[in-house]
């Protein structure tokens, strides 16, 4: 039996505004690839019915934007001052496999 598969993503809250809460994270992804998990919580995909999100909570219904981070760090949609937390778990290997740069204290 293989292990689930996990990959480090963004994951930001659309559920208030277009700009909410985001964090890096590893997500781990269902056998079907359908939802993921992230934080004891479960997403599943729209499937394009979404409006500036990809995922949605199933237990709350709240809609989420989670994609691969990027290596310049331009996660988000719109401008914002709200941080994104990337979390410990994965800092390190977020700062120099996705950036490229040392890790951030």
């Amino acid at each position: 039996m293989s292990a689930a598969k996990t990959r480090i993503m963004y994951i930001e809250d659309k559920s208030g505004s277009l700009n909410g809460p985001a964090r890096i994270g590893r997500v781990t992804f269902s056998k079907s690839g359908r939802s993921l998990t992230y934080g004891g919580r479960t997403f599943q995909k729209l499937g394009g019915a979404g409006f500036k999100s990809n995922y949605f909570d199933v237990d709350s219904g709240d809609h989420f934007w989670i994609s691969g981070p990027r290596k310049d760090g331009q996660d988000r949609l719109y401008v914002s001052v709200q941080p994104v937390i990337v979390d410990e778990d994965i800092a390190e290997e977020y700062w120099t496999t996705i950036r490229g740069q040392a890790p951030q204290k």
